[in-house]
């Protein structure tokens, strides 16, 4: 496996992320034109709105198929991560960060996790700057 950092830590899946993302878009597309066509011409104007409404319930499949599972997961890094942080410091993580920071926070190595989480609660840091601050980081290949 590459080794992971700031750069190169995104999963992308190029026939999730690409070709199916772009087979639904077209789908959309080419419906809203079949039922733009067939309300011009008064005929199957109920198909075609049908299939328009199909279309737009795969987009929004898409989109749901992938936000909840990473929900849960986002999840199950919290607790993952108040978990480690409580082993290294015998405390839960500050109830100041939000769940984005403790997953930004799951690259971090063992030797910097507890001031990056303290400094992160303390400043305020952002995820984007959370994963920026990391040195070493700690591959996680299981993220979807």
């Amino acid at each position: 496996m590459e080794e992971q950092s700031y750069a190169k830590h995104a999963k992308y899946v190029p026939l999730f992320h690409g070709v199916l993302f772009g087979i639904i878009v077209l789908t959309l597309a080419a419906s809203v034109f079949n039922l733009a066509h067939a309300l011009e011409i008064h005929n199957r104007r109920l198909t075609a709105a049908l299939i328009v409404s199909l279309s737009f319930a795969m987009v929004l499949l898409f989109f749901f198929c992938r936000i909840f599972p990473l929900k849960a997961q986002d999840r199950a890094i919290r607790a993952e991560e108040n978990l480690r942080h409580f082993a290294m410091t015998g405390k839960l993580l500050d109830k100041r960060l939000s769940v984005k920071q403790i997953v930004g926070l799951r690259f971090a190595s063992d030797e910097e996790f507890v001031a990056l989480a303290s400094r992160a609660a303390d400043e305020g840091l952002s995820p984007d700057a959370i994963k920026r601050a990391v040195k070493n980081w700690k591959i996680d290949t299981d993220r979807l």
